[in-house]
């Protein structure tokens, strides 16, 4: 294989950002060093994946460190009971993993394009942000004391600004200096059903328009010196992905409506790495390249996942208020 098949070989590969998702690809490969735990209850499925191993870290393509994944289908619908319980266990989650300080300094980063409703969940976030450090001096000791100082940015992208997002952060970083840094993305999936149903949180840090190929500077705590917790919520699937899935369910329907093992399906489901690459390659191009699919749906379930997130996020920092203070507060 020469060096351009080699690239293109990459760039169709299956993309996915979820922690979860890297795992069932490799399900059936001996696991060692991945830790799993799952929960369920009626309104979400939570699954805790712990790489702890260089091996199981190249295994699964993601770095070393935890993975906590939230899936419901009620993330998409307008449930305001089961979305109460879903902030509220992501708050949970997210101070056992961010483990913040009593004083310490949180900056929230909304990372992403404003401009573009399935990159914009972010930017939206933080819209949503009880931001705090400025009000130390203003307020009464006994409430000062209680309300943990933070601050919140969305530096836009590239495109946009015209500098790299990791020196935004990096810079404002080195002013300021945060003890912990919450960095919220759009992500990508491999399964359409995880489409706006599903939030990631992790502590390895994350890069900033990783989801749709667009990898910027890492934001990690090996790069800015700061912890740093990411969240995401995958909102498009690349095409090249969704033809693939596409195909699998494909040929086994019609293996199961045929009732046999027709060596024509065996034939097409043998199919895998390069050979199958080529068949989805000469199907899309020439716009697989820049092709990723999102629901239509999008403008709302991105506005509803933005305020579950940037509650649970407020809950986790301020543990003094509740969600009735928040919808006071942002009314």
């Amino acid at each position: 294989m020469n060096i351009n098949e080699k690239n293109m070989q990459k760039r169709f590969s299956i993309r996915t950002d979820l922690a979860i998702e890297a795992r069932e690809m490799i399900e059936e490969t001996q696991e060692t060093g991945i830790h799993v735990d799952t929960e369920e209850t009626d309104s979400y499925i939570l699954t805790r994946v712990q790489i702890q191993t260089e091996q199981a870290s190249q295994q699964m393509g993601k770095p070393k460190g935890n993975y906590i994944t939230l899936e419901a289908q009620a993330l998409k619908e307008n449930d305001v009971d089961s979305h109460k319980e879903i902030i509220q266990a992501l708050a949970k989650e997210l101070s056992t993993l961010a483990k913040p300080k009593a004083k310490a300094t949180v900056l929230v980063v909304g990372l992403g394009n404003w401009n573009i409703t399935p990159d914009a969940l972010g930017p939206k976030v933080v819209s949503r942000i009880l931001v705090t450090r400025h009000l130390s001096q203003a307020l009464p000791e006994n409430i000062a004391k209680t309300m943990r100082p933070v601050a919140a940015i969305s530096p836009g992208v590239m495109g946009l600004t015209g500098i790299e997002t990791g020196e935004i952060v990096k810079g404002i970083s080195e002013k300021m200096h945060p003890d912990l840094i919450l960095a919220i993305d759009a992500l990508a999936a491999r399964k359409t059903s995880r489409i706006n149903a599903t939030i990631q949180l992790s502590d390895t840090g994350l890069a900033p328009g990783a989801g749709v190929g667009n990898q910027r500077k890492l934001l990690s705590k090996e790069t800015l010196g700061i912890p740093v917790i990411a969240i995401g919520v995958p909102t498009v699937v690349d095409a090249a992905t969704l033809v693939n899935d596409t195909m699998d369910c494909m040929l086994e329907q019609m293996q199961q409506q045929t009732g046999q093992e027709e060596a024509f399906y065996a034939m097409l489901r043998s199919l895998e790495g390069e050979e199958k690459y080529h068949l989805i390659t000469q199907m899309l191009t020439p716009y697989a390249e820049n092709m990723f699919v999102t629901p239509k749906e999008v403008d709302a379930v991105v506005d509803r996942l933005a305020n579950i997130i940037a509650n649970a996020i407020n809950i986790a920092l301020q543990p003094e208020i509740t969600l009735e203070d928040i919808a006071k507060y942002q009314g």
